[in-house]
């Protein structure tokens, strides 16, 4: 009899073992039941030459070694496994931890066999069919979406719960920080997931080619339309379409796209005919979309229509503790793709990392960390094989010009009869210590924490509580 599919269970609790081991076997599918850590890995390798598991179905503590370093190894072994993971209330950062290491989805103790188990394991063998049929590389990239400060976990959340819905999508932000990787994340964890996810950069074309290339066209109905053409969107029916740099778009395509929205139909280029389709749109910009609408260059009624969900991806500059996460990550990606052996980066370094502005955000790491392996002569990666400006580190307030400035901003400028806030005196004078010492420290954030006596922690808690940046 042809099973479901092969499941591997991981969990050190025999109770729960004995109790899905039932549960889904009568479900029909084929399952290796596992209790440490060692005996799963064992299972899992050797399947993995002969018969790959679709899914593993894992807790998310196991004894001796965490479940974290477990997904990392199944996902090395076969990049296109899905791993279920099952987590306690308490453990809610762990697994949210366990989504960025590879892990396709969590159930959250106690579960419902019928609502929470079957429905989880069936989406999950529906990607894994995807991901057999696709190049597995890319969705596993797609979904390996790096940062782990409070304002990704929160869009983590959000791409989790707006997956699932039909809702138009818009997201926001700068060039290169991931808004291609977000919508795809989107698609790959939606029901529109075993369809296609087509894109088109809208400020790549002109507004005759992006028409063609969006809608289709009929022989004949231009020069050089030697024969009918489906468009992107025809193409993506069923799926999702992302609309990169929408901002872009010619009044002429905002009242097409509006109709396609709308009315789920269009006509190609030089046809009388109109087709159907069904398409989830994600849209994306680096510009204010709503402040282009009050400019008259957006159509209000598109932007209403594509702004039904809000993303705004900050800037790398925001995401400081992400940086040097994301570097590890590039360096272990340059590693394997130059077949070097590069082990880290000095401490020089990871401090230029850390305060540099990274106008092109990640997209600009990723191509720094790329050159710096190419360069690098050593195990280390140094300053020189950086390419960028080295942070002033050296200066301390006593030695600087900028004592005396901040020693005038002490005085009370007002006589005592008159009266004085204290508090919001003291914090004035916080905050222009703050800013005084960051510019002279050119933002280096370290450097301004060394100046002023503080640790970073502290230093950016008063940066985030005052607003200074």
């Amino acid at each position: 009899m042809q099973t479901k599919g092969r499941i591997l269970l991981v969990d050190d609790d025999e109770s729960i073992c004995n109790v899905l081991d039932i549960v889904l076997k009568n479900e029909g599918y084929d399952i290796t039941t596992c209790r440490s850590a060692s005996s799963a890995m064992r299972y899992f390798q050797d399947a993995s030459l002969k018969d790959p598991f679709d899914i593993v179905l894992q807790d998310i503590r196991m004894p001796n070694i965490s479940g974290l370093e477990l997904i990392k190894k199944y996902c090395e072994i076969d990049p296109n496994v899905i791993i279920l993971i099952i987590t306690a209330f308490s453990d809610w950062e762990n697994a949210v931890e366990s989504m960025r290491q590879g892990a396709f989805d969590y159930i959250k103790k106690p579960f419902d066999n019928e609502l929470d188990l079957k429905p989880a394991l069936q989406r999950a063998m529906e990607v894994r069919r995807i991901r057999d049929s696709i190049n597995p590389s890319l969705v596993v990239d797609n979904l390996k979406i790096i940062g782990s400060t409070a304002e990704m976990k929160k869009i983590y959340n959000l791409v989790r719960r707006i997956a699932l819905t039909n809702s138009t999508v818009l997201i926001q932000g700068e060039s290169g920080t991931g808004k291609e990787l977000i919508a795809r994340a989107i698609h790959y964890q939606s029901n529109r997931a075993a369809y296609p996810i087509l894109s088109v950069n809208c400020a790549a074309f002109g507004e005759n080619l992006l028409e063609s290339e969006l809608f289709g066209h009929i022989k004949g109905s231009f020069t050089n339309a030697f024969s009918d053409k489906k468009g992107l969107l025809e193409v993506s029916n069923k799926g999702s379409f992302f609309l990169d740099e929408c901002s872009e778009l010619s009044p002429a395509l905002q009242v097409k796209l509006l109709r396609v929205i709308e009315a789920k139909e269009f006509i190609p280029v030089g046809s009388t005919e109109t087709k159907k389709v069904d398409v989830r749109f994600i849209a994306a910009t680096n510009t204010d979309l709503s402040e282009q609408v009050r400019k008259g260059n957006f159509r209000e009624d598109l932007f209403y229509r594509l702004n039904v969900i809000f993303i705004h991806l900050p800037p790398l500059r925001e995401r400081q503790d992400d940086i040097l996460l994301l570097a590890g990550h590039f360096l272990n990606k340059y590693n394997k793709i130059m077949g070097k052996e590069i082990k880290g980066f000095s401490d020089e370094v990871m401090n230029i990392l850390y305060n540099h502005y990274w106008q092109g955000n990640i997209r600009e790491l990723e191509n720094v960390i790329q050159r710096a392996i190419a360069l690098a002569e050593n195990k280390i990666i140094k300053i020189e094989d950086l390419g960028l400006t080295q942070p002033r580190t050296q200066m301390t307030i006593s030695d600087s010009a900028t004592a005396l400035h901040l020693q005038d901003l002490a005085k009370p400028t007002l006589p005592f009869e008159c009266g004085v806030n204290l508090e919001d005196k003291l914090q004035q004078i916080e905050v222009n210590y703050i800013k005084l010492a960051l510019e002279k420290n050119k933002y280096n954030q370290i450097a301004t924490a060394k100046m002023l006596g503080l640790n970073l922690r502290s230093l950016c808690y008063k940066i985030k509580k005052y607003k200074i940046i």
